[in-house]
């Protein structure tokens, strides 16, 4: 089979997406497929594309690791001056047309939120992952949020702001915590502030100090003209793969220091990752159970991943779903397959035969 693994981009999770990718990319060829690993964004800059999939395109034995902090997204941009007017890099739409399957491998605005589909699908190209719109809707936390509340689906309890409102906002967080302090009041705490539409947790900050609130809120809008402001569920963290429609055994996520943040998700060794989870029959079915809803609501298709949070009181709150989960050696997809006995490269196999079907 013709594959493109369609990597890096000019998101905050470039890293993240060229690491997964070249994963993919190796695990694909080791299986027989003719792949090639394709940048998005740089493109491929030779004229003559015909035979491109008889080509040694072998460049992801250069990609390393995934650094602590996430990329300087301005040094790639730079490469291509012109992009505001393509952000597609050169031959990449062809290329994609001329595979029977382009597996998705990018995280974060540019695979995540739904343009890069809607282009493919008016042009007839097949790729993994769900569609544009259910993409849309997962991307953007806030409205997810809102249809997770319509439909009953549990979620921490938080409000929308946009960044036009900040000033406002921030007037008003001071004066109620000058009332607080005159009458003995509190304002409850810690609470979790987040970009809308970011990823891999760019653009997450907790706030466990009253002074700690205005700095978070304004490094959020650096990522997003609108943010989140949710309440912090104390207890224990949870993921939950879903394919087409089915959920696969619970994952516990325990990072050694701090939350699951940008650097614990990419650096192994940072979170100790537990697959089966242990927690009790009945909580696995009802964490599974949500999962398989969100799945549903947000009209999700192939494959995805929710993240949800146990509270110290045994409480189950789904926070996002994410449409294109890491496949990354410490990804949590992977290690929920795996504990179904099923391969890497039989996951990957797995997710391109449900796209190739839901293509037909």
């Amino acid at each position: 089979m013709k594959i493109v693994v369609l990597a890096g981009g000019i998101s905050t999770e470039r890293d993240v997406s060229l690491s997964s990718g070249s994963l993919i990319y190796r695990c694909l060829k080791e299986r027989g497929h003719q792949v090639i690993l394709l940048d998005v964004f740089l493109g491929y800059e030779k004229e003559d594309v015909g035979d491109v999939f008889e080509k040694e395109l072998d460049w992801a034995a250069e990609i390393g690791h995934v650094s602590e902090e996430s990329p300087d997204i301005e040094q790639i941009k730079a490469q291509r001056p012109d992009w505001k007017k393509n952000f597609f890099g050169p031959n990449v739409i062809s290329i994609c047309q001329a595979a029977d399957v382009v597996f998705m491998g990018l995280h974060g605005e540019n695979g995540e939120n739904g343009r890069i589909q809607a282009c493919f699908d008016l042009m007839g190209i097949c790729y993994t992952g769900t569609d544009y719109v259910s993409s849309a809707l997962c991307m953007d936390k806030g409205l997810a949020k809102e249809l997770f509340c319509f439909h009953g689906i549990p979620t921490p309890q938080g409000i929308r702001l946009k960044k036009k409102e900040l000033e406002l906002h921030l007037e008003k967080w001071r004066q109620d915590q000058r009332i607080c302090a005159q009458t003995g009041g509190e304002i409850v705490l810690p609470f979790v502030v987040k970009a809308c539409n970011g990823g891999s947790s760019v653009g997450v900050y907790m706030v466990k100090q009253g002074q700690e609130y205005e700095k978070a809120l304004r490094e959020a809008f650096r990522y997003d003209d609108e943010v989140i402001v949710e309440r912090c569920i104390k207890g224990r963290e949870f993921s939950v793969g879903v394919m087409e429609g089915r959920a696969l055994p619970v994952i516990e996520i325990a990072p050694k220091q701090g939350f699951y943040d940008y650097k614990n998700k990419y650096q192994a060794g940072s979170t100790v990752e537990t697959c089966p989870a242990e927690i009790p029959d009945e909580k696995t079915k009802e964490m599974q159970m949500w999962a398989e809803r969100v799945y549903q609501v947000l009209r999700l298709r192939n494959y995805a991943r929710m993240d949800f949070m146990m509270s110290e009181a045994g409480e189950i709150f789904c926070l996002e779903a994410n449409t294109l989960p890491g496949m990354t050696p410490t990804s949590l997809l992977p290690q929920e397959a795996a504990a179904e006995g099923v391969s890497f490269g039989e996951l990957c196999e797995k997710i391109m035969e449900s796209a190739l079907r839901a293509g037909m």
